[in-house]
């Protein structure tokens, strides 16, 4: 795959780019020259970040809103972001379990955004890659999507669905010569994060972006950040559902 997409004369569409992971990897591509398409609901907090990558790396950064569950504005949302290398997706919502097991409004907001919405967009982005023979596609999903647990089966549920969708996209848009990598973080230190207890390998935003770029451009199918997190749920997944059940986290 050529450098082109991955530094100087790149032209990548973040999508959900106020959110922690989002503007570090943002910040990533902008380093290394890429123009940026900052894309999200909080157009005061995109124009802060654009003007941050601007002034910091010397690239263009355009905003656009994006509304993740007005599904029918997404053609029309894509067809304005003009000519795009690459893409980001770090569309995602985590509340409370809790919340969502009571609340079907809480739980259809998360389902749509970390599922539904994805899908939508990124349709509309592999017909054109396809067609064009290039571009990348990064998928953000979640190590909580390889086994559920009691704690957050319904979030789990989610990055479990995304990243089968990733894998399917994966297939096939492999004979076309575009890449879908897709990144299952652990805990990382951000809003969606701040007062849960009981984090293990809580890392930075900038070093999930790190893995992401250079999971990226070595075309990876599957990015764990931090990497072991691979080998914690190779052991977690074989674990037997009569001891899982009784497991309490």
């Amino acid at each position: 795959m050529s450098d082109k997409l991955f530094g100087q004369g790149a032209r990548i569409l973040v999508l959900g780019a106020t959110s922690g992971i989002a503007r570090a990897c943002a910040l990533e591509w902008a380093r290394r020259g890429a123009d940026l398409v900052l894309a999200g609901r909080d157009e005061e907090e995109l124009e802060i970040l654009a003007t941050d990558a601007r002034i910091r790396c010397g690239v263009e950064a355009q905003t656009r809103r994006f509304e993740a569950r007005d599904f029918s504005s997404h053609p029309e949302f894509w067809r304005s972001c003009g000519a795009i290398d690459g893409v980001i997706c770090a569309l995602g919502a985590m509340p409370p379990q809790p919340e969502m097991e009571r609340d079907w409004k809480s739980c259809e907001a998360m389902i749509e955004i970390n599922y539904t919405a994805c899908v939508s967009i990124l349709n509309l982005v592999a017909n054109d890659f396809e067609a064009q023979k290039r571009g990348f596609v990064v998928i953000l999903s979640s190590v909580a999507g390889e086994r559920a647990r009691k704690s957050n089966y319904l979030y789990g549920s989610a990055k479990s669905g995304i990243s089968a969708y990733a894998e399917g996209l994966r297939a096939r848009l492999f004979s076309s010569g575009v890449s879908v990598t897709t990144i299952k973080p652990g805990p990382v230190d951000t809003a969606m994060t701040w007062g849960l207890e009981k984090l293990p390998l809580l890392v930075s935003p900038e070093k999930v972006a790190g893995d992401i770029y250079r999971g990226a451009r070595r075309k990876a199918d599957v990015v764990f950040s931090p990497a072991p997190w691979r080998l914690i749920f190779a052991v977690l997944r074989i674990v037997p559902g009569f001891v899982w059940k009784r497991l309490d986290f």
